[in-house]
């Protein structure tokens, strides 16, 4: 794709260009023209001369000349015409401002659009978006009134009229930025060629973006892994709508109960190793954290204040975030004893008191930030009467030039700070107005200083899957209108896979009961099946501790019980498993396909209060084994793994692989629309685990 021509062009023609100042064409000409950009502009409007003292011409054609970038202003019918027509004048890029598209309904116009620009290698931003704008070289071709200050960050946004939000944000905040792209229904350049793109730029340091949706997830993850594994620190931020957990109660499995509509986009941050952020404010936060920051090296921090309340507060709020509150070494404690007053604390938060002046704030954050035990700092100030604001402000850029480590600085008290954090601002310093959010931003700091120095992931590979079988299994549960799996077929597509299942048999009456549990011959658990009855122990189509001997008697009452509870249920017949006695912990995994995002993995505490405790996490499939451990380890069951109050360690190792092995299966068969297995027992370490109970929808 030619992102040269989108921004950097050396001609634009603004084909729609408008006399009525209340039009967009009329705005889109008018930054152009008065704000700097000093390639050739060439309007297009057949019913004027001029506009803005600029010739017009009526049709692209008119133009005459080689065009490098379009901005298409006009009616959805008359774009194709125009495009047509710069297409024979050479042009390379097309900015489709024109809404009108597959936002309302027509999809086929946008394909068509999208189509000929990728038959004739023009790049198309849009339709149905503000505009684009670098402000390296002052042009900006859209129609949002602020031209922003030349900074380091990559903006892009589905979302047009947030990007104007942005653009009046940034300037009260400072914030300049690299390339500033509205996106918006994305039919040929989406976050993929974005990101890529930014991630190559050299006037960009920082990637922010607005999602409403995403496309392509697995190759937006090489991409960024790519840059990664060359050396580009290039945080990437990403304010995601859409978080809310509508339409998982429809689901038929726990999986799909549990599997709300952010879950997916959660794993997805977490494998790219993108910064989320909750809110506009904390897109912000961040920007200005990252922009103005290097990456630190660990995750201690020093804390200086003059306030011990607001000190207390990020000390919290560090803790809370998974950072560290750094341990000073004797020698800082001793050059902070030498100058602060007897009712200072010299430990960590330094808290320098209220009279402190600037001298006294420029030695303590020396003295924090040069002790080895600090990665980054957090200076906090209220104003008190004696507090000087401006100097100390310059004392923090002072000490943030010398030391190059991260430093945020949260001046608190609106109006009365608001030189100083100006102060700030103009030295490079990140300003948060508050001392949790600003805790909040260092986490963030850190925790892409963890995504960049992972290790290489290493993928799951395994040889021990049958694939025909599970291909036959599904081929017979389809031939018969089937769209799920009984239990029994469930079990041996998971063998099949190298998952460890018990013997495990199926019974059509009371006689083949009996003889198949002498078959077995071990204590069993003995279970309904039908596709009328999810929830089986519900239904009393459940039976544990059953003798071989018992399983003919065990069998009839279960039928019984189940049609008292469900007289009109499709009965198939009965499960039996020889039954776990040893003891172990029981696990759920389970796996669903996300519309946009693909198959999506989970594991989490299981058993019959998977739903109530909801203490799940999820990964986008093919997953790693770095990405199978990061799973593991963020449960909060995860403690129990290690063994507690006595018990012994669990084998996590197998709870790992057998995670893997789930991947694979989702992705070597695309049919699969839900999993659970639940409970997956896994029993103490070097003993491996085994599936008790499973459940496969198929789409």
């Amino acid at each position: 794709m030619n992102f040269d021509a989108v921004f950097d062009p050396k001609s634009i023609a603004v084909i729609g260009a408008s006399r009525r100042e209340t039009h967009v064409g009329y705005g889109v000409l008018k930054n152009l023209l008065e704000q700097g950009y000093e390639g050739e502009i060439f309007p297009v409007n057949p019913k004027a001369d001029s506009i803005l003292g600029k010739t017009c011409y009526p049709t692209v054609s008119a133009i005459g000349k080689p065009l490098d970038l379009g901005v298409f202003v006009v009616h959805p019918s008359d774009v194709m015409v125009s495009l047509k027509e710069a297409e024979k004048l050479g042009i390379k890029a097309a900015i489709v401002i024109t809404a009108g598209y597959k936002e309302t309904g027509d999809v086929q116009s946008e394909n068509e659009l999208a189509s000929f620009c990728r038959e004739h290698n023009i790049t198309l931003v849009g339709p149905n978006c503000l505009g684009v704008i670098n402000p390296g070289i002052q042009m900006n071709a859209s129609f949002a009134r602020i031209m922003p200050k030349a900074g380091s960050v990559g903006f892009f946004s589905q979302s047009g009229a947030l990007c104007v939000a942005v653009l009046d944000y940034a300037e009260k905040l400072g914030i300049g930025f690299s390339k500033f792209v509205s996106i918006g229904n994305k039919a040929q350049t989406g976050e993929r060629e974005m990101i890529q793109f930014l991630l190559n730029d050299p006037d960009t340091e920082v990637i922010a973006m607005y999602l409403e949706d995403l496309t392509h997830p697995h190759e937006i993850i090489e991409i960024i892994e790519k840059a990664r594994r060359e050396g580009k620190k290039k945080p990437i931020i990403a304010l995601k709508a859409g978080r809310t957990h509508a339409g998982a109660g429809a689901s038929a499995s726990h999986t799909g109960a549990l599997a709300g509509a952010d879950e997916s986009y959660r794993a997805f941050f977490v494998q790219a190793g993108i910064i989320r952020a909750d809110r506009v404010s904390e897109l912000f936060d961040y920007i200005k954290a990252f922009s103005r920051n290097p990456i630190p090296k660990g995750k201690r921090v020093g804390i200086v204040t003059n306030a011990g309340g607001p000190g207390v507060l990020a000390t919290d709020e560090v803790s809370l975030r998974g950072l560290a509150i750094g341990e000073f070494s004797e020698q800082t404690r001793s050059v902070l004893r030498e100058f602060l007053p007897k009712t200072a604390g010299v430990d960590n938060p330094v808290d320098v008191v209220g009279d402190a002046d600037a001298a006294r704030y420029e030695k303590s954050l020396d003295a924090v930030m040069a002790d080895s035990n600090i990665d980054m700092a957090l200076a906090i100030l209220t104003h008190q009467t004696m507090t000087e604001v401006e100097e100390t402000a310059r004392a923090i850029v002072k000490a943030k030039k010398q030391t190059g480590k991260p430093i945020i600085a949260c001046f608190m008290g609106g109006d009365s700070v608001q030189k100083g954090i100006e102060v700030l601002r103009e030295g490079g310093v990140a300003t948060i107005e508050y001392p949790e959010e600003s805790a909040n931003a260092l986490s963030k700091l850190a925790l892409y200083s963890d995504y960049f120095n992972r290790e290489e992931p290493k993928k799951f590979s395994f040889g021990n899957v049958d694939r025909e079988a599970v291909e036959a299994i599904f081929k017979k549960a389809r031939e018969k209108g089937r769209k799920w799996l009984f239990e029994y077929e469930a079990l041996q597509v998971f063998s099949a896979y190298g998952f460890p299942v018990f013997a495990t048999e199926f019974a059509r009456d009371r006689d083949d009961a009996l003889l198949k549990a002498q078959k077995i011959g071990k204590t069993l658990v003995m279970k309904i099946a039908s596709e009328d009855i999810l929830h089986k122990s519900e239904a009393g189509g459940v039976r544990i501790n059953v003798s071989p001997e018992d399983a003919g008697k065990e069998y009839d009452r279960i039928i019984h019980d189940v049609r008292e509870k469900f007289p009109d249920a499709r009965i198939e017949g009965v499960l039996m498993e020889e039954m776990a006695e040893r003891r172990g912990f029981e696990i759920i995994l389970g796996a669903k396909r996300d519309p946009a995002l693909g198959e999506t993995v989970m594991v989490g505490f299981g058993g019959i209060y998977v739903e109530v405790l909801q203490d799940v996490t999820f990964g986008l499939a093919p997953i790693t084994e770095d990405d199978a451990w990061r799973m593991v380890k963020s449960l909060k069951a995860q403690k129990i793994f290690d063994g507690v109050r006595g018990q012994e360690p669990l084998d996590v190792e197998t709870l790992v692989q057998m995670l893997g092995r789930l991947s694979c299966l989702v992705i070597d068969f695309p049919d699969i629309a839900e999993v659970d297995i639940n409970p997956l027992k896994v029993f103490s370490q070097g003993n491996g685990a085994c599936v008790l109970d499973a459940r496969i929808i198929l789409a």
